[in-house]
C-alpha cells in the first residue's frame, strides 16, 4: 500500500512539472501564426507579438470560422502603467477545439492625440444636437416628438456608441449610457403641454405664441445640453484609438490523437451482512473507460466516465464458495468513474458474478462494486507520414 501511495505521489508530481503553458509567436508584419504551424488545442497557451512603444493596447476576437463572429471570445493586453513596452503577450484561457479552424482579429490600439479627441467630441455633440432638434417639433397642442421616449433614448446612446467605435477607454470603461436626468428630461419633453406654461396674461396672441416656441425651444436645448456635458465628461479621459487591425481567418488547431483510457486498481464487492458481519470480496481488476466529455471544456463531464473491466482474480465469501464470473470464468464489473488527482479514479457500480451450485450450475448475481485505479491513457491511431 505504501509503493501504492508513494506511485501516485510521483505521477501527479511529474504531471505538474511539466504541464508548462505553451507559448505561440504572431508577426504581425508578416501576418503569421505560430510560424505557421497549427494552435495548441484542448489546453491554455498565450500569444506573444512584438509592438511600436506607441502601442498601448492590442485586443484579441477569435472564434470558430464556422460560426458568426458575434460568438467571438475577446482578450485584452493592456501596456504596464507609466511603463513602455514593445512586446505583448495574451493568455488564451478558454481552451481552442482540436481540428477546428478559428478565425482571430488583431486590433492594436494607441493613445488619441489632443486633436483626434477634439474632432471626436465634436462629431458626437453634434450629432446629438442634430437628432434632437429634429426630433421634436412644435404646435398648438405641445411639444410633439417622432420617436417614443425609450426608443429616443435608446438612440442617443447608439450615437455615442458608433461615435466611439474606433476607440477604447484605458479602463475598458464601455459608455454607462445617459444619466435618469437625461431620461427625465425626455420624460419631460414628451409630456409637456404648452398650455401649462406660465405667460403673461396681458401679451397678445402673437406675443403668446412666440413664448410658447421659446418655452419649447428652451426645454429642447436643456436636452441637448444634458446630453453632450454627460458626453464630454466621459471623453475627458484619455481615450485610446484604433490605429490598425490584422485578421486571421480559418486558422487550424492541432488534432488531438485518441486516446483510451486504461484503468487498473483494486475493488471490493459486497455480498451481504451489515457492518457487524460484512461479507465481501476483494480483487484488482483492469478495465477501460469512456469519458462523458472533454476535461479541457467541462470539468465535471470531462472527469467523469463509463467504466467496464474484468477482476483479475475471483473472489471468496464468508461461506468459502468461490465468486467468479459467467463470461470470462472472472467477475466483471460496469459502472460510473470520476477522476480525482490528475490519474487517481473512484470507481462505483456493479459486479456481474458467478458461483456454483450444487457443482454444476451457475447461479448468476450483480452485486455492489467500489474501487480506486489509476488512469493511462492508451494511444490508438496511425503515426501521420
Amino acid at each position: 500500500m505504501k509503493h501504492l501511495i508513494l506511485l501516485i505521489f510521483l505521477i501527479i508530481s511529474n504531471g505538474a512539472i511539466f504541464a508548462q503553458i505553451k507559448s505561440v509567436s504572431y508577426v504581425s508584419a508578416r501576418n503569421q501564426l505560430n510560424g505557421g504551424l497549427a494552435l495548441p488545442s484542448e489546453e491554455r497557451f498565450t500569444i506573444t507579438g512584438t509592438i511600436p512603444e506607441e502601442v498601448r493596447m492590442v485586443t484579441l476576437d477569435i472564434h470558430r470560422a464556422r460560426r458568426s463572429p458575434n460568438s467571438a471570445l475577446t482578450y485584452v493586453w493592456r501596456a504596464p502603467y507609466r511603463m513602455e513596452s514593445n512586446e505583448f503577450e495574451i493568455y488564451i484561457s478558454d481552451p481552442l477545439r482540436s481540428n477546428e479552424p478559428y478565425s482571430l482579429t488583431f486590433k492594436y490600439y494607441e493613445r488619441a492625440g489632443t486633436s483626434d479627441l477634439q474632432g471626436l467630441r465634436e462629431a458626437i455633440t453634434n450629432n446629438l444636437a442634430a437628432y434632437i432638434r429634429a426630433n421634436y417639433e412644435v404646435s398648438r397642442r405641445g411639444l410633439q416628438s417622432l420617436a417614443a421616449k425609450q426608443v429616443m433614448y435608446t438612440q442617443l446612446n447608439e450615437i455615442v456608441e458608433q461615435g466611439i467605435a474606433n476607440y477604447a477607454h484605458p479602463f475598458a470603461q464601455a459608455f454607462p449610457g445617459f444619466s435618469d436626468v437625461v431620461r427625465q428630461k425626455i420624460d419631460q419633453t414628451h409630456s409637456l403641454r404648452l398650455r401649462n406654461a406660465r405667460f403673461n396674461i396681458l401679451r397678445k396672441k402673437d406675443d403668446l405664441s412666440d413664448d410658447r416656441a421659446l418655452y419649447a425651444d428652451r426645454l429642447i436645448e436643456e436636452l441637448v445640453s444634458l446630453t453632450q456635458a454627460e458626453v464630454e465628461q466621459y471623453l475627458r479621459g484619455n481615450l485610446l484609438m484604433l490605429v490598425d487591425i490584422r485578421e486571421v481567418p480559418n486558422y487550424p488547431t492541432e488534432k488531438r490523437p485518441f486516446y483510451l483510457p486504461l484503468n487498473v486498481g483494486y475493488g471490493a464487492t459486497y455480498f451481504s451482512g451489515d457492518f457487524n458481519n460484512l461479507d465481501y470480496g476483494t480483487a484488482p481488476f483492469v478495465g477501460v473507460a469512456m469519458p462523458l466529455g472533454r476535461r479541457a471544456f467541462t470539468k465535471f463531464l470531462g472527469n467523469a466516465s463509463l467504466n467496464t473491466g474484468v477482476m483479475l482474480t475471483n473472489m471468496e465469501n464468508l461461506d468459502g464458495v468461490e465468486i467468479s464470473g459467467p463470461l470470462i470464468g472472472r467477475p466483471v464489473y460496469f459502472g460510473l468513474g470520476y477522476t480525482m488527482l490528475r490519474v487517481l479514479k473512484f470507481n462505483a457500480g456493479a459486479a456481474l458474478t458467478s458461483s456454483e451450485v450444487n457443482g454444476n450450475l451457475e447461479n448468476i448475481t450483480i452485486y455492489p462494486f467500489i474501487g480506486f485505479s489509476l488512469e493511462f491513457n492508451l494511444w490508438l491511431g496511425l503515426s501521420n507520414r
